[in-house]
Formats: structure tokens, C-alpha cells, sequence
């Protein structure tokens, strides 16, 4: 057995949960608030056998998807009297971060 670790950004959570009951495979989805972009991430926790692994993660890659968005960092705060605006800058977000891992014991309880 493996877990498949996926930790994805919430708008790329909806289609590939979709895709993955359609499949009929079972998830655990974890969703946790945002860092500075101000979006929010899931992680899917899913066990599958070792013949599932690869068509999990076709899955995963077609439909989570890189792509390009404008952020306004934070305002320093510090004791400077100056006024400081930053500019926005443009970072990549979306895609999904992918883990397998071998399960040494499988146990429902």
C-alpha cells in the first residue's frame, strides 16, 4: 500500500476531488488558511494500491496547473517615519506538491 501526500492551492481542490471519486478513490482532504499569497491550501491524504499510483498521479497533473498571479507584499513595520509602498509582484502559484509514500501497516479499526 502507499499514501500519496498532495498538497494543492483550494482552487485547484474542487476538479480533481471530481476526478477522483469518479475513479472511486477514497480521500482525506485537510485545508489550511493562507500565507502571504492570502489563498488557501488542501492537502489530500489518499491510499492506494502500488497499480493505482501512476493513474493518481496522471490525475493530479492534469488538473492542477501552474500560473501566474500579481500579490502586493506586506508593508514593512518597523520605526521608520518614511512612507512605503511596495510594488506588486508577480509569483507563480497553483500546481500541486506530490509525496508517496511506502505504508508498513495498514490497519482498520
Amino acid at each position: 500500500m502507499k499514501l500519496i501526500i498532495v498538497i494543492l492551492q483550494d482552487k485547484d481542490t474542487p476538479p480533481l476531488l471530481d476526478a477522483l471519486n469518479e475513479k472511486e478513490i477514497r480521500v482525506t482532504k485537510l485545508a489550511s488558511s493562507g500565507g502571504f499569497l492570502r489563498a488557501g491550501n488542501t492537502t489530500l491524504l489518499i491510499g492506494v494500491t502500488q497499480d493505482q499510483v501512476n493513474d493518481v498521479i496522471d490525475l493530479i497533473k492534469n488538473h492542477c496547473s501552474s500560473r501566474q498571479q500579481m500579490v502586493n507584499p506586506v508593508s514593512p513595520v518597523g520605526g521608520t517615519t518614511d512612507t512605503y509602498l511596495p510594488f506588486p509582484v508577480e509569483v507563480t502559484v497553483g500546481g500541486a506538491t506530490i509525496f508517496v509514500v511506502d505504508v508498513d501497516n495498514f490497519e482498520q479499526v
